[in-house]
C-alpha cells in the first residue's frame, strides 16, 4: 500500500482522529487534521511537532476539501457542518476503522452489539493472552485501532470493539471473527429507525468469507452469512453454546462453570459465551480459555459495587446508556431496588420497562433531560421522585432505602446532558458514596 506523498484530511482531533493522523503520517502521507471545536492545545502542539497541519474552530467548517483521502472520526455526526462542507465539495469518507484495517497484518476479532461490547472485548483479550496469544483490546474500547496497528509487531491478534458509527464508513474491513452480541434500541437520535441502526451493525459481516467465523446471539434474526456461524444463548437450547445449571455447554459438553468467574447476571453469561465462541474459532482449548475467563474482573461502571452504608449496597452501572442495559442490570438484582435513572434524551421511551420496574423497583429517583417523561411513564407502576442533581438523587435514594436494599445507579440513557461521559457520571456517583461513608 503506497500512500507516500499523498494528502489526507482527518476530521476530528479526538483519540481516534489523532491516531489516524499519526498512522498516515508514519506512512509518508501529508496530513491535515480539522476540528471545528477547541481541542486540547497540548494535543495540537504534539501533532504539529510531527509535521501534521491542524485547522480548528470555524475555519475547519469551511476548509477546502482538496485531498486524496478524507478520514472521518467515528464520534462526528455526518450531519455536522464540518462533514457537510466536505460532502458538498464532492469528498467521500473512509473511517478510522477501515483505514486501520488496511494497514493491519494481524487477525482481527471484531465485537459489536448494543450492550456488552467492552466487557466481551476485554474478556476475549484476557482469554487469548492466557492461552498464549499476544492479544490487545482496542477500537471503541479506549486504545484506537489506528494506534494499535502502529505497534502490531508486538501482537498476534487484535480484539476490536466496533460501534455502528465506525461500521458506517467501511468498504473492505474483514474480521476473521465477527462477534454479534445483541441488538436493542439505541442511538435513535442518530438513526431514523431501528432498521437503519441494524443495517449499520450488520456491515460487520459483509466482507467475511467462508473461512471466517461469525459468533452470534441466537435471539437475533440475522440474514444468511458467508462465515461459519457459532450461535449462543442463555435462554435457548438449539444452538452451539447453551446454559444449564449455571454451567456453559458447547454442543452438550460442559466447558465453564459461571460461578467460578467474577461475573454475575445473565447478560454476562452471554458475554462469556461470545468469548468462548471466539476461542473455538481460533482453535483455543477450553482449558486455556477458561483460565483467562476465570481470572477476569469486572470493569468500572458496569454493575460495580462501590460501597455499603447502613446495610444498603450502592451499585454503579453508569455504563447503562440504553434500555436493554438497564433492564439487564435490574434482572441481576436479587434484593429490593431503589433505582437512579435518566439522562440525555436519545429518542426512545422508557415505557417498555414498566413490567420489570414494577417487579424489581421499590422507588425510582429520576434525573436529567428525561426525568419528567420517565416520571409520567413509571409513576403508574412505582413511586417516583425527581432530583435536580446526582448528589440530590443519591440523598433521595438513601431516604427511600432500608437495610438489605440496593441503590442501583443505572441511567438507561446517555450522560451528555449533565456529564462529560458515562465514566465521569460513574466516577461522580462513586465519589458521592465515598463521601457519605465518612
Amino acid at each position: 500500500m503506497n500512500f507516500d506523498g499523498k494528502r489526507a484530511a482527518v476530521l476530528g482531533l479526538g483519540s481516534s482522529g489523532e491516531a489516524a493522523g499519526r498512522l498516515l503520517h508514519a506512512y509518508g502521507v501529508q496530513v491535515t487534521i480539522l476540528d471545528s471545536g477547541t481541542p486540547d492545545p497540548d494535543k495540537v502542539r504534539s501533532v504539529q511537532q510531527l509535521g501534521i497541519s491542524v485547522i480548528t474552530g470555524p475555519p475547519a467548517e469551511v476548509a477546502e476539501a482538496a485531498y486524496d483521502l478524507a478520514v472521518l472520526s467515528p464520534g462526528i455526526d455526518p450531519a455536522a457542518p464540518i462533514v457537510q462542507n466536505f460532502l458538498k465539495q464532492g469528498a467521500s469518507f473512509t473511517g478510522e476503522l477501515e483505514l486501520s484495517a488496511r494497514f493491519c497484518q494481524r487477525p482481527i476479532v471484531a465485537i459489536t452489539g448494543t450492550n456488552g461490547k467492552t466487557t466481551t472485548t476485554q474478556l476475549i483479550e484476557a482469554m487469548l493472552n492466557a492461552g498464549g496469544l499476544r492479544a490487545l483490546a482496542c477500537g471503541n474500547i479506549g486504545t484506537p485501532f489506528a494506534e494499535a496497528v502502529q505497534r502490531q509487531e508486538k501482537f498476534d491478534v487484535f480484539a476490536v470493539e466496533v460501534s455502528s458509527f465506525q461500521l458506517e464508513t467501511i468498504s473492505t474491513f474483514r474480521p476473521h471473527v465477527a462477534v454479534w452480541l445483541n441488538l436493542t434500541p439505541d442511538h435513535l437520535d442518530r438513526y431514523r429507525s431501528m432498521e437503519e441502526y441494524r443495517t449499520a451493525k450488520l456491515r460487520i459481516f459483509e466482507n467475511q468469507k467462508t473461512t471466517d467465523y461469525a459468533v452470534t446471539n441466537r435471539a437475533d434474526d440475522l440474514p444468511p452469512l458467508a462465515a461459519g456461524q457459532i450461535r449462543f444463548s442463555a435462554y435457548s437450547k438449539d444452538c452451539d453454546l447453551t446454559l444449564e445449571s449455571n454451567t456453559i455447554l458447547f454442543r452438550g459438553k460442559p466447558i465453564l462453570n459461571v460461578d467460578e468467574t467474577n461475573l454475575s447476571g445473565i447478560h454476562n453469561v452471554e458475554n462469556l459465551m461470545a468469548a468462548l465462541g471466539t476461542a473455538y474459532a481460533l482453535n483455543l482449548s477450553w482449558e486455556k480459555a477458561g483460565q483467562g475467563l476465570r481470572d477476569y474482573h469486572v470493569l468500572p461502571h458496569r454493575c460495580e459495587r462501590v460501597g455499603e452504608i447502613d446495610g444498603v449496597k450502592f451499585i454503579n452501572d453508569s455504563k447503562a446508556t440504553n434500555l436493554d442495559a438497564l433492564a439487564k442490570a435490574l434482572e441481576s438484582q436479587a434484593h429490593p431496588v431503589v433505582l437512579l435513572a435518566g439522562g440525555k434524551d436519545k429518542g426512545f421511551e422508557f415505557d417498555t420497562l414498566e413490567e420489570i420496574v414494577r417487579a424489581k423497583v421499590k422507588h425510582a429517583v429520576l434525573i436529567g433531560e428525561m426525568a419528567d417523561r420517565i416520571f409520567r411513564s413509571w409513576s403508574k407502576v412505582v413511586a417516583c421522585s425527581i432530583a435536580n442533581s446526582l448528589r440530590d438523587a443519591v440523598i433521595e435514594a438513601r431516604r427511600h432505602s432500608n437495610r438489605g436494599d440496593v441503590v442501583l445507579f443505572s441511567p438507561g440513557t446517555s450522560s451528555f446532558d449533565m456529564f462529560k461521559n458515562y465514566a465521569d457520571r460513574g466516577n461522580q456517583f462513586r465519589e458521592i458514596i465515598q463521601e457519605l461513608k465518612r
